[in-house]
């Protein structure tokens, strides 16, 4: 890049919240339809002062090309042609796809560098190193590790969680935890109900998805054929989480460790 861009679009709700995170907000002209933090965007969009670009799986190319942005900021796997796409176009690219927490202290420091906002990134990555610092400390000395089942998704045929190359692995293990399959080489797998009920977690986290829930609710969850044995459904030790905070590889990174933490070791 010959010059700091003056105009950006953001083509994920993780990027967008780093860019408003360090103060970078006044650039951006185009986000997806999924970003709502730390602004609700689609107020915006519906008064003109913010373009949606469309989904974050599929963005609408023209849209973004009369923007004209300088720089396009997104995140890699089924954007993996659209940006290639893009460059064609001759739209410069950045691609922020952090999948551990140093990734994302990482895009913070290199979104900084992008934007000429490199203080203001600094104090980001500053405060969260010591807010994950407070809880490593807090909980370094804990009697017990609860086993906890993270669940993605769950339906009559399917059940998804995440295995010990999530992104949600390393949180929970910071956070005073054990991912209940962290034995799993995986991200994100297809796994069953009866696995879950084997296992035997002490805590449960499902994610909340803004009021639209694929589980129902705990007493749907706690209906589950056989999983009236598992130990987190009989405790009550079943908590829901936004699913943002759960998902999002951003600056919140810090706030999540402590949600989690909170809950492990209340």
């Amino acid at each position: 890049m010959e010059a700091y861009p003056e105009s950006l679009i953001s083509l994920a709700p993780s990027i967008t919240e780093i860019i408003y995170a360090i103060d970078a907000g006044d650039l951006v002209v185009g986000v997806t339809d999924f970003d709502n933090y730390p602004y609700d965007f689609s107020a915006w969009i519906q008064a003109g002062n913010m373009t949606s670009v469309g989904s974050f799986d599929n963005p609408n190319l023209e849209v973004i090309a009369s923007l004209n942005p300088d720089l396009i900021l997104a995140t890699g796997g089924v954007l993996g042609e659209t940006i290639t796409t893009l460059r064609d176009m001759g739209i410069q690219v950045v691609v922020l796809d952090p999948t551990t927490i140093d990734g994302v202290i990482d895009n913070i420091e290199l979104a900084g560098k992008l934007t000429n906002k490199n203080a203001e990134a600094t104090a980001i990555i500053s405060d969260i190193n010591a807010r994950i610092a407070v809880v490593e400390a807090s909980v370094a000395n804990v009697d017990s590790i609860p086993t906890v089942y993270y669940e993605v998704w769950y339906d009559s045929t399917s059940l998804w969680t995440a295995g010990s190359q999530a992104w949600q692995n390393e949180l929970i293990e910071i956070a005073g935890g054990e991912n209940l399959f962290a034995d799993q080489d995986l991200e994100y797998f297809l796994s069953s109900a009866e696995a879950v009920i084997t296992r035997n977690p002490d805590i449960m986290i499902i994610p909340q998805e803004h009021g639209v829930n694929f589980w129902g609710s705990f007493d749907n969850i706690k209906d589950r054929p056989g999983w009236e044995s598992i130990s987190a459904l009989q405790n009550d030790n079943i908590y829901d989480i936004d699913s943002d905070l759960l998902a999002r590889a951003g600056p919140r990174i810090a706030e999540t460790i402590e949600t989690l933490a909170g809950i492990f070791h209340p």
